[in-house]
C-alpha cells in the first residue's frame, strides 16, 4: 500500500536552503509571510565557494548578520585579492580599503558548512520554517502557473507544498531549469575544476594573511588559494578539460601535483602542507536559464545561472538575488499578482549583475588580455575595474568594457534570462 500523500499550504515555498534560499526566506518572513524552505540534504553539509567579495556586506547587513559573521569561528578576514604570474611573481594586491572606506572593504573567507548553517538559522529565527530531508520531484502546475512543489520525505512518503509563489534556490542542481528544459550553456566558458584542502599551507604576512590568490597556469588556467579557519586552505585548479587531461591515465591527485609543480608560488606555499580530504572534480561551469521567472515561479542564485568562479561572484550573486527575490515576491503577493511580468525588473537587475561579471571573466580568459597592460593604457578605469571585482555591479560599467574591448574580445549581453511572459512564450531565445 502506498503512503498517504500529505499536502501543506503556505505563502511561499522555497526549494533549497543555501545562501539564496535562506536570504529570500529571511526577507519574506520579516515581511510576515508563512515561508517553508525545503532542502534535500541535512545540514551542516559541504559546499565549495568559500571566498566572499566585499559587496556581500550589503545583503548580509540587510539580513542583520554582520556582527554574527564577524564573531563566527567559521570566518577569517579578507582584505584583498592578488594575482600571481606563471613565474611565481605576485602583482600588487587589489586592497579593497584603498578603493572604498566603507565597512564592506573587509570581507570574509568562510567555511561554507558553518556559514550556510548560520544563514539557515537566521531565517528560522525570523519564523521561516525549514524542512530537511525533502527531495523535490516536480513543480505543481495549474495551467501555465506554478502552484507549488511535489516531493517525498526521507521515508518515501509523498508530500506536496502548495503556495501562490515558489522560489527555486537549488543552486547548480537547477531544479526548475532541468524540469523545464531552460538551461543554456555558455560555450566559451566550459571549464573544469579540480580542488582539495591542505593543513599547514603557507599564509602571507599581516593584512595579506586572508587574501584570495589567483595564480596563473599555462593556457589561461589558474589556481585558487583561499585561506580558511583552522589552519586550512582551499586550493583548486580551473582550466580547459583538454589541458588538465593532456596526459592519459593520471588520477586527480597526480594531475593536481603536476600542476602545483608548474606554478612556483603554489609549490612554495604548499611546501610541507598536508593534503586532507578528497580531490573533487566538476565541469561545464557556466550556464544561464532561458527565463528568470514564470507565473508563480522565480529563480534565484545559481538556480538561474552560474558563472566561472575566478572572481568569487557565486555567493554574492546568491545573496544579492535572494534578498531581491524576497522583496519582489513580497510585492507580488501584496498586489495579488504572481504573473511572470512582475519580475521583469528583477530579471533586468539579475542579468545586469551577472553580465558585468561575465564580461570580466571573458577578458580574464582572453590570451591577449592582462590587467596590468590594460591599466597602464587606461588608468582612469582602475576604479571601475575594482568596482566590478568587489561586486558594485549596479553602476554603469559599459565604458570600462568598451575600453577593455581594445585588448580582449568582450561578449555582447546574452539575450535570454527575462521572465516567461505571454509576449515571449513559444518564442525561443536567440
Amino acid at each position: 500500500m502506498s503512503a498517504e500523500r500529505v499536502v501543506v499550504q503556505c505563502d511561499v515555498i522555497i526549494v533549497g536552503a543555501g545562501p539564496a534560499g535562506s536570504a529570500a526566506a529571511a526577507v519574506l518572513a520579516e515581511h510576515g509571510h508563512r515561508v517553508i524552505m525545503i532542502e534535500r540534504q541535512r545540514f551542516p553539509r559541504y559546499r565549495v565557494g568559500e571566498s566572499l567579495i566585499p559587496y556581500c556586506w550589503f545583503p548580509l547587513n540587510r539580513l542583520g548578520l554582520i556582527e554574527r559573521i564577524d564573531a563566527a569561528s567559521c570566518t577569517i578576514r579578507k582584505h584583498s585579492v592578488q594575482f600571481v604570474g606563471l613565474d611565481g611573481q605576485q602583482t600588487t594586491p587589489f586592497y579593497f580599503a584603498t578603493h572604498t572606506k566603507h565597512d564592506c572593504a573587509r570581507t570574509w573567507q568562510v567555511a561554507r558548512s558553518e556559514f550556510d548553517q548560520l544563514l539557515v538559522d537566521n531565517a528560522t529565527e525570523k519564523d521561516a520554517e525549514v524542512r530537511f530531508g525533502i527531495n523535490a520531484r516536480g513543480l505543481l502546475r495549474e495551467g501555465d502557473t506554478t502552484v507549488g512543489v511535489a516531493g517525498v520525505d526521507e521515508s518515501g512518503r509523498p508530500i506536496e507544498f502548495r503556495a501562490p509563489m515558489t522560489i527555486d534556490a537549488t543552486g547548480r542542481d537547477s531544479f526548475a531549469i532541468n524540469q523545464q528544459g531552460w538551461r543554456i550553456d555558455d560555450p566559451q566558458l566550459r571549464k573544469i575544476a579540480l580542488w582539495t584542502y591542505f593543513k599547514g599551507g603557507k599564509r602571507d604576512a599581516g593584512i595579506d594573511e586572508g587574501a584570495t590568490t589567483v595564480a596563473y597556469l599555462p593556457e589561461k588556467g589558474w589556481f585558487w588559494y583561499i585561506p580558511l579557519p583552522d589552519d586550512t586552505v582551499s586550493v583548486g585548479i580551473v582550466c580547459e578539460r583538454e589541458y588538465l587531461y593532456r596526459e592519459l591515465g593520471l588520477d586527480p591527485r597526480a594531475m593536481f601535483e603536476r600542476e602545483a609543480k608548474i606554478q612556483p608560488w603554489i609549490h612554495e606555499h604548499l611546501r610541507g602542507a598536508k593534503q586532507i580530504g578528497e580531490f573533487r572534480v566538476t565541469g561545464d561551469y557556466s550556464y544561464r536559464s532561458k527565463y528568470c521567472a514564470s507565473d508563480g515561479l522565480v529563480l534565484a542564485g545559481d538556480a538561474f545561472g552560474f558563472l566561472d568562479p575566478v572572481f568569487s561572484s557565486g555567493v554574492f550573486l546568491a545573496l544579492y538575488t535572494g534578498v531581491l527575490a524576497g522583496d519582489e515576491v513580497h510585492a507580488a503577493l501584496t498586489a495579488g499578482d504572481v504573473s511572470a511580468a512582475r519580475f521583469t525588473e528583477y530579471g533586468d537587475k539579475f542579468r545586469n549583475a551577472i553580465e558585468a561579471m561575465r564580461r570580466l571573466v571573458y577578458a580574464f580568459y582572453d590570451t591577449e588580455f592582462s590587467f596590468g597592460t590594460f591599466l597602464k593604457a587606461h588608468p582612469e578605469f582602475r576604479s571601475d575595474l575594482t568596482d566590478c571585482l568587489i561586486g558594485n555591479v549596479d553602476k554603469n560599467l559599459d565604458p570600462l568594457f568598451e575600453a577593455a574591448s581594445e585588448f580582449a574580445s568582450i561578449p555582447a549581453a546574452l539575450p535570454h534570462g527575462g521572465p516567461l511572459t505571454q509576449a515571449v512564450s513559444g518564442a525561443e531565445p536567440r
